[in-house]
């Protein structure tokens, strides 16, 4: 009788194995499937932000054209109303235009196209923005051009 109970209590724990190795597996299933939903996801929502940057690169050297016209006194009537309309558009896409003077040069985010000395400023100085930097999110579409300041060294 002893043997019976022990061939017994050895197929159970047998029978068990199986069923502890399936439910393993389906959980280490479960979370691969999860890992690969959030890296799609994640992906999708790059691609979409690239796309989305690329088409607003396109549309930069509009943007300048209308400012352009904008300081010169050009937009006038339907066609402010359009260029007011471009840029709401643009700004709903999440472009962001940025570049002021005077402020601390960045290289990450401005172009110096010309330098100046001056014993006015006690660090390399943005002093004037040639054409303003665009980003979109936090992707610089393209840096500011700007005439940079710098320390004048002893005389």
């Amino acid at each position: 009788m002893s043997e019976e109970i022990a061939t017994d209590s050895s197929e159970a724990t047998e029978s068990k194995d199986p069923v502890a190795s399936l439910t393993e597996d389906l959980q280490r299933l479960q979370a691969e499937y999860s890992n690969y939903k959030k890296r799609v996801d994640r992906d999708r929502i790059l691609v979409a932000d690239i796309a989305t940057g690329a088409a607003l690169i396109e549309l930069l050297p509009i943007l300048d054209d209308l400012d352009r016209a904008a300081e010169h006194g050009e937009l006038t009537g339907g066609f402010k109303a359009i260029a007011d309309q471009i840029s709401n558009f643009s700004q709903k896409l999440g472009l962001e235009k940025f570049g002021e003077a005077p402020s601390n040069f960045d290289p990450n985010i401005h172009e110096a196209l010309m330098h100046e000395t001056s014993k006015d400023v006690k660090e390399t100085t943005v002093t004037k923005i040639l054409q303003p930097g665009y980003k979109h999110k936090e992707r610089v579409l393209r840096p500011a051009r700007v005439v940079v300041t710098d320390p004048e060294h002893g005389s």
